[in-house]
This record gives structure tokens, sequence and C-alpha cells, in this order.
């Protein structure tokens, strides 16, 4: 069970402690668990939803994007907002992009790339919980992370050294991959018609993004890996609120 707490610890802000430091190999396993991750997620906005519905929708919305993004801790975002800025400043150099990515600081362009993705959330919160079809709460969480092992499965990580090469380097590939096809099966058995659309959704906004990575990187990073999580998200959520 260690792996599935080393990434529930790295993917969530609860209080896990883990009873040492974890071996590469572990780490490497961890991977594996990351769509649980997702789905707990998922069961938790779920059941917050239950819990409010008759509220005013806009703030029943409201209430459960900042549950969602208290729940990892803004991580993802954090990724997003670096590669945001790295994206436009690094002007298609990748030494540049990888040298803004690695600098704290946010600029106007993170800015306003947080705030179209989270109104883009929360407008769509609000016509999924209008149209009553809150499975997109299910599958929106175990897709996104689902989605990151993916992409190290299929995907060279281009910074030597860190967590993230450990990731890479100890990840079971083919356990990886039986993982997902469950992942994908769940979906299915949640959403039905839903979940079908939210991986069509998903593998079409991936195929795209890993292709922009490899374009400029030559492969993923942390920061683009939590922004493909960020996208991904919202693509599901955007995409069963119209259809």
């Amino acid at each position: 069970m260690l792996p599935f707490w080393i990434a529930l610890q790295f993917l969530s802000s609860f209080p896990v402690r883990l009873p040492g430091m974890p071996s590469p190999q572990e780490m490497g396993r961890s991977l594996l668990f990351y769509p649980l991750v997702g789905l707990l997620f998922g069961v938790l906005l779920w059941g917050l939803d239950r819990l409010l519905a008759g509220a005013p929708v806009l703030l029943q919305a409201a209430l459960l994007l900042t549950v969602w993004v208290l729940l990892s801790g803004a991580l993802h975002l954090d990724g997003l907002a670096d590669s945001a800025d790295a994206w436009l400043g690094g002007f298609g150099d990748r030494e540049r992009t990888l040298t803004i990515m690695k600098d704290p600081r946010s600029g106007p362009i993170a800015v306003v790339t947080l705030g179209l993705v989270l109104l883009l959330k929360f407008a769509a919160l609000v016509a999924l919980i209008e149209q009553q079809a809150t499975s997109a709460l299910l599958l929106a969480p175990l897709i996104g992370r689902g989605a990151l092992l993916g992409l190290f499965l299929c995907t060279p990580y281009v910074r030597s050294g860190g967590l993230g090469q450990a990731l890479a380097d100890h990840l079971p590939r083919l356990a990886g991959k039986q993982v997902l096809l469950l992942a994908a099966l769940a979906c299915v058995l949640i959403g039905g018609y839903s979940g079908v659309l939210a991986l069509l959704l998903a593998v079409g906004v991936f195929a795209g993004l890993r292709r922009l990575m490899l374009r400029r990187l030559g492969g993923t990073t942390g920061d683009t890996a939590g922004a493909l999580l960020e996208l991904l998200e919202v693509a599901v959520l955007v995409g069963l609120a119209l259809f």
C-alpha cells in the first residue's frame, strides 16, 4: 500500500505521512495509483454535490470548485501557470522555456491563463448542475490523473534527476497500461455515453498537448504534466456541459 500513500501525498493536500524516504521503485509504482486518487477526488466531489443539493446553483458550483482546488493544494494550477509563462516567454527556444518554468514568479500570462481555466471550470459546473449531469465530477478527476500515468508511459521526462525522473525510470510499463485500461473501463461504467465522450475528448486533447511538448521540449516536465491535467479536466467538463 505504500505506493498508494505516496501517490496520495503527492497529488493531494491530505496530511499523509510516510514511514521514511520511498525508494525509486516505490516512487515509480506510485504512478499506478494516480487514477485511483483521481477517483477518490471524484467521489468526494460527488458526495459534496449531493450534500449541497438545493443550494443556489452559483454558490454550489463555487463551493465545488473551491474544494476541488483545495484537494490538490493547487499543485497542478501552479504547473499550468509556469507552463503558460514559459510557453510564451520561451519564444520557441527549448532551454529558455525550461529556464522560465523554474522561475517561481508568475507573469501576466500565467494569471490570465489561470483566470480563464477557473472561469471555464466554474461555468461548466453551473451548467452540469443545472443539467443534473454530475457524473462529470467523477469522470474529470479520474481522467485527469489517469492522463498523468499515460503521459509518463509514452513521453520522455526531460529534466534529469528529481522526483519526475524517478517516476519515469521506475514505472512498471505493462502494469501501467493495464491500469489505464481499467481506468477507461471505469469511466464507461460510471458515465455510459458521457464516459465514452469524456474519454474521446481527453484522448484528443492529450494527443495535441503531448505533440506540443515534444515539439518544444522533446518531452515533458512536472509543470507541463500539471498543465496537461488541468486542461484535460477543463476539456472534459466543458465538453460534457455542451454535449
